[in-house]
């Protein structure tokens, strides 16, 4: 015969008894609401030993009477209840004492899109800020130690040229030289349309002394040499070289990011000249061998057709773009932390920062140059 749960509060124990299941939950849910309003559950020690049959719903309602954490230890103590009334209290116990979070709100889809894009530039800002300061500190630091030569460090910058000029030479001239046949190719298919294909020479000496010279050369330092500055400057951090160097008084700059910038302003000119003239000597071969445009017209043609403000355009963006890449390949290797996996990210950040500077700059001179018509 079932009997519908209740509580029944004798001296200073509450006895729980009868059926405390989903026929009864709302009367029970009730006299609980009741028993916690008084707050008499908790002056009293539970008993639950005379419970009569127990489901789900009794079990979450004595949980809100006495506390699921309460419940937890009254189940370890009580050694009176059946098994699987003691597992069933404990399932409920444990699942009340952890509630599930809420998933985040989702907003719509366009809120969320304009987030990420709010996110993004505000971190392309901050980092646009940091190359700013750290440009200042690197120029100022140039104007403290050029006028003192027994500052300035030969060796180091000996040995960057080095490695970021010379070494590179050879990828420099057979990549430019290989793109300017493609251009005499392209051009020459184009051109011969029209009956023009000796504009070849024209096209080719012209899209290299202005674009494609100093372009290429930047690129390719960009990803070689950028990349191999913040690797260098990262591991150094990585090893604790570079607080060593404070530790000792010496700045860091100086030692360190100064010999790399001035290597990278000497070298990329020099690159870019040899970028110039492979790219014409790669265009001129195709000129020689396809289109039957004999030598001295090629040099005739370059003499009298091609001004000299070409190279000069072409030549003058070569220190800028060279400053601009070493000064985030350097950035990149201070924002290093001391793991191998933080190196990683910032060499390849510093390359794509370094090409997408590069061709910005070079869109923006374009844009200069035909405003003033050079």
């Amino acid at each position: 015969m079932p009997s519908p749960g209740q509580l029944d509060y004798q001296a200073d124990r509450l006895v729980v008894t009868g059926d405390w299941t989903l026929p009864n939950y709302a009367r029970l849910r009730q006299e609980v609401g009741t028993a916690l309003a008084s707050r008499k559950a908790g002056d009293h020690a539970p008993d639950l030993t005379a419970i009569e049959a127990l489901d789900t719903a009794g079990a979450s309602l004595l949980a809100d009477l006495l506390g699921a954490q309460r419940l937890l230890e009254l189940i370890g103590d009580n050694s009176g209840l059946p098994p699987e009334r003691r597992d069933l209290l404990r399932l409920v116990g444990e699942a009340l004492a952890s509630p599930v979070e809420e998933p985040p709100h989702q907003g719509s889809a366009i809120i969320a899109f304009l987030a990420r894009v709010g996110e993004q530039v505000a971190e392309y800002w901050g980092q646009q800020r940091l190359l700013m300061g750290f440009t200042g500190q690197i120029l100022a630091t140039m104007a403290t130690i050029l006028p003192t030569p027994r500052r300035w460090r030969m060796t180091s910058l000996v040995a960057h040229i080095h490695q970021t000029g010379l070494n590179a030479l050879p990828i420099v001239a057979l990549l430019t030289f290989l793109v300017g046949a493609v251009v005499a190719f392209l051009g020459a298919t184009v051109l011969d349309e029209f009956g023009a294909t000796i504009y070849t020479v024209n096209l080719v000496a012209f899209s290299f002394l202005r674009e494609f010279g100093v372009l290429l050369a930047a690129i390719l330092l960009a990803g070689r040499t950028a990349s191999a500055f913040t690797a260098q400057l990262g591991s150094m951090k990585a090893n604790e070289e570079i607080d060593a160097l404070r530790t000792f008084g010496l700045s860091p700059i100086e030692l360190l990011v100064i010999p790399r910038v001035l290597a990278m302003a000497i070298s990329l000119p020099i690159l870019t000249f040899v970028g110039m003239i492979s790219g014409i000597v790669g265009g001129s071969l195709v000129c020689v061998l396809v289109l039957d445009i004999s030598i001295p017209q090629i040099t005739n043609i370059l003499e009298t057709d091609v001004a000299v403000v070409h190279f000069l355009v072409g030549l003058g963006k070569a220190p800028v773009f060279a400053f601009v890449i070493a000064v985030i390949g350097c950035l990149e290797g201070f924002k290093a932390s001391g793991s191998a996996e933080s190196v990683g990210e910032h060499t390849t950040s510093a390359v794509v920062q370094s090409i997408f500077m590069v061709i910005l700059l070079d869109s923006i001179a374009a844009i200069f140059f035909m405003e003033m018509g050079w």
